[in-house]
């Protein structure tokens, strides 16, 4: 993804290299559990091997910073270009995606000396930069600060990615965490939002992927949306209504892969001695079922919804909900309020229940953290969107098509990768994402509505 084109005030040499600092090493925290056999298997076409993720966020620095600014500038390996380009055509050619399991060299370990060759050399440049010509580092900054980003979406699909590894393995090995203990669903409750004409979209101060912008008026008709998100045990309701074998529930195209796929469950559950079972992170354990239903496709959400009697919320109703709530920061960006925030930045690396009412008027809960949500907005440009010039601007720009936007954040979310107005994407039919639902419906008029009725 890629940043907004000017680049954000306070930032200097000595804080540069502290942020680049922690956020490399927390990319390293991530894979130290894991063996460099664990670290090069592909189980399928949309994982990547967790070294390839660490020698990806490597490229980065070294494709957008180093080459071009660093003095004297060197590839540390030619082909590491071909072989970690994600999707850059500007660049030049790429490894296929589906192949990168193939890859045994550079090995883990061979990773490992690249990321650390890489990290002295941004370190060096970035403090003779402060030294020398703070108006290059100014200018430089934006970019590093992106990288930082980006290194910490590529953190979320590496536990993304190796929980699907590890689920395809019979020992059923444990990444981290701790399991939750078993509970039951509370009352869902319903925030009436009165809508009106609203504004959408980053402000503008501070960081923000491009996609977040530019901020824009948007008319919403009044809804409500749920407290919480759908829990593990409303979806065995769903199942145990014929949920996956009723054609009237699903979208055309959902229908087509519940049939094609095979679908009856939740992507990581299984059914054993009439048990159902959950994968996660910190093991296999029966099905929690006061904990939020998650790895749900854009289908599945939608199906649930029409089960339901409801719909899931647009993009817009969703962030204008936030902000109403007082959850969405003062430039739409710092989560706070509502409970627990459930980043991964806690021990259970998977969704948790949501903590309990405190008031009588109903609060969002869990609004960051836990599970992506879907919602029923396709993504696509704001209006007035322009990706900005040359090979960075590649990322968002050209993926807005077939794919549905998620927002929230989930339970593999770096703390402080958060906010109101971002927008995260995938494919209706992905499932190997931490994603869940968020039900919304029509809400009660506005009472302003009653003066333009007909006496």
């Amino acid at each position: 993804m890629t940043a907004t084109p000017t680049a954000p005030p306070g930032w200097d040499a000595e804080s540069l290299v502290d942020r680049f600092t922690e956020v490399r090493a927390h990319t390293e925290s991530l894979a130290a559990p894991l063996s460099p056999e664990d670290q090069t298997v592909q189980s399928m076409p949309d994982v990547s091997p967790t070294k390839w993720h660490r020698a990806h966020v490597t490229w980065f620095f070294e494709t957008f910073v180093l080459a071009e600014h660093e003095r004297d500038f060197a590839p540390f390996q030619d082909q590491y270009w071909f072989l970690f380009n994600s999707y850059y055509e500007t660049l030049g050619a790429r490894y296929s995606r589906a192949d990168r399991g193939f890859i045994t060299r550079p090995g883990a370990h061979d990773v490992g000396v690249y990321r650390r060759q890489v990290d002295d050399r941004m370190r060096d440049l970035v403090t003779t930069l402060g030294r020398t010509d703070q108006g290059s580092l100014d200018k430089l900054s934006a970019t590093i600060e992106l990288g930082f980003h980006h290194e910490q979406q590529h953190q979320e699909l590496l536990l993304m990615d190796i929980k699907h590894v590890l689920s395809r393995n019979p020992l059923q090995p444990v990444y981290a965490g701790t399991a939750s203990a078993r509970c039951e669903p509370d009352d869902l409750g319903w925030v009436e939002v009165e809508g009106g004409l609203v504004e959408v979209g980053h402000r503008g101060d501070g960081f923000s992927f491009d996609n977040e912008l530019p901020r824009h008026r948007q008319w919403l008709e009044p809804y409500r949306i749920a407290d919480r998100l759908v829990t593990n045990g409303e979806w065995r309701e769903f199942m145990e209504d014929g949920g996956y074998r009723r054609h009237e529930l699903w979208l055309s195209d959902g229908w087509a892969k519940v049939n094609a796929e095979q679908w009856r469950a939740p992507f990581y559950w299984s059914e054993h001695d009439g048990v159902w079972l959950e994968h996660t992170l910190n093991g296999t354990a029966p099905v929690n079922p006061g904990l939020p239903v998650s790895h749900v496709s854009f289908y599945e959400a939608e199906a649930f919804a029409t089960w339901a009697g409801k719909r899931l919320p647009s993009e817009a109703e969703w962030e204008h909900a936030v902000v109403s709530d007082g959850q969405g920061g003062a430039a739409g960006g710092t989560p706070h309020g509502g409970g627990v925030v459930n980043l991964a930045d806690t021990t259970t690396y998977h969704p948790t229940a949501a903590t309990p009412h405190e008031q009588s008027t109903p609060r969002l809960r869990q609004v960051y953290g836990d599970c992506w949500e879907w919602t029923s907005s396709a993504y696509h440009p704001y209006p007035g969107f322009h990706p900005p010039e040359g090979a960075i601007g590649e990322y968002n720009g050209k993926f807005m098509s077939n794919q549905m936007v998620l927002r929230g954040g989930c339970a593999l979310t770096p703390p402080g990768h958060a906010r109101a107005t971002y927008r995260n994407f995938f494919p209706h039919a992905s499932r190997w994402a931490l994603s869940g639902v968020r039900l919304a419906d029509g809400g009660a008029p506005r009472p302003s509505d009653s003066d333009l009725e007909s006496p």
